[in-house]
């Protein structure tokens, strides 16, 4: 993502203050952090619809560095994707939040995130505009967004060649409309929030979630078989009550693997369920294969495996008696059994499927 700015002329006599414009096709969730005294106080979450433009913090501004943080609502599918910086202040990633930057984030239970420096030097009016690589108007994106969230929440906009088509989205909307019980006269704004909400709904129930139930941060990645061979992927922090959809497409295999690594003041704890072998790195990582990882200059850690049992979603919760005492090894499980009836593949703990969602509308 990109941005643009200062604030235009139209936005100037609208507002009072620094406003956030989302001119891409994503639900944007997004945070500030202003300089009061020598502290930055840190607050969100500011929430984006496509095409909208919201006061963040009111005037006077305080001229000087400001910064900025934003990700895509948990609706979409694809990950979440982020807009940020340089900048590590802490953030709550699942509430609503307003804090004096602390010194160490996870003393008040909260998360590191990169945020961008944004220069503001009027006291009055400042803008700033998320964009995608396809620039959109705020009113293209208003439309943009909406077929993405149709999508996303199941319906279909796109033709057998992969374009958009305009009849195909008039009827998906409608369907919709008629399924979530909206007014025939529903405003778009009213037309976007509840599509959010049927997707969010939607991809609970779908893919692979890790959540965290320990007292202490967990490191996690998982692994799987693509179609161009065995990938591992991470890392996902997860701090305590955290939860983090990895895999947001429906599960279509077997097992899934996954790693997990409990921090604790005095070391790291690893799973007690034995696990198979898979490269690491210690920076975020996409590594295809799981052979030969140090040739490659890569780590290897043991992944347990996850049996889907059939179900395309999967919960994964981590407790502290999941996980070894520090300095206790995690067991290598014989390969033979990867290969295996997957009824066969011990698992760390038990995994349930996500909680059956509720009609749209409901």
């Amino acid at each position: 993502m990109a941005f643009t700015e200062p604030s235009d002329a139209q936005t100037r006599r609208r507002a009072n203050g620094w406003t956030l414009c989302n001119e891409t096709s994503f639900v944007l969730e997004a945070a500030t952090a202003r300089p009061e005294g020598r502290a930055n106080v840190v607050q969100g979450w500011v929430r984006l619809r496509p095409g909208e433009c919201r006061l963040a913090v009111a005037a006077p501004l305080a001229r000087g560095a400001h910064f900025l943080y934003a990700r895509t609502s948990a609706a979409h599918r694809g990950g979440r994707q982020q807009w940020g910086g340089e900048e590590i202040l802490c953030v709550d990633p699942s509430a609503s939040f307003a804090v004096e930057n602390p010194s160490r984030c996870e003393q008040y239970a909260l998360e590191e995130r990169g945020f961008r420096r944004v220069q503001i030097n009027r006291r009055d009016n400042w803008r700033t505009s998320f964009a995608e690589p396809e620039l959109f108007t705020l009113s293209r994106a208003r439309a943009a967004g909406l077929q993405r969230l149709l999508r996303d929440a199941g319906y279909e906009t796109r033709n057998a060649r992969g374009a958009v088509d305009l009849r195909l989205t008039a009827e998906a909307r409608r369907q919709f409309r008629v399924a979530a019980r909206l007014a025939a006269n529903a405003t778009e704004e009213q037309t976007i929030d509840a599509l959010e909400i049927a997707a969010r709904r939607r991809a609970d129930q779908l893919g692979l979630t890790l959540c965290n139930r320990t007292t202490g941060r967990v490191w996690t990645a998982v692994a799987r078989r693509r179609s161009e061979g065995w990938e591992s992927r991470g890392w996902w922090p997860l701090g305590p009550g955290g939860c983090a959809r990895t895999i947001d497409e429906a599960l279509n295999q077997d097992s899934y693997y996954v790693y997990a690594v409990l921090e604790t003041p005095d070391g790291d704890r690893h799973l007690s369920a034995p696990g198979v072998p898979f490269c690491t790195s210690p920076a975020r990582f996409a590594i295809l294969g799981r052979e030969h990882c140090g040739d490659r200059y890569y780590d290897t850690a043991l992944y347990a495996p996850m049996p889907t049992g059939g179900r395309q979603g999967l919960v994964v919760e981590f407790l502290n008696r999941d996980f070894l005492r520090v300095g206790q090894a995690q067991q290598r499980l014989d390969s033979a059994r990867i290969s295996g009836d997957p009824s066969e593949v011990i698992q760390p703990r038990s995994p349930r499927a996500p909680a059956a969602a509720p009609p749209a509308g409901e």
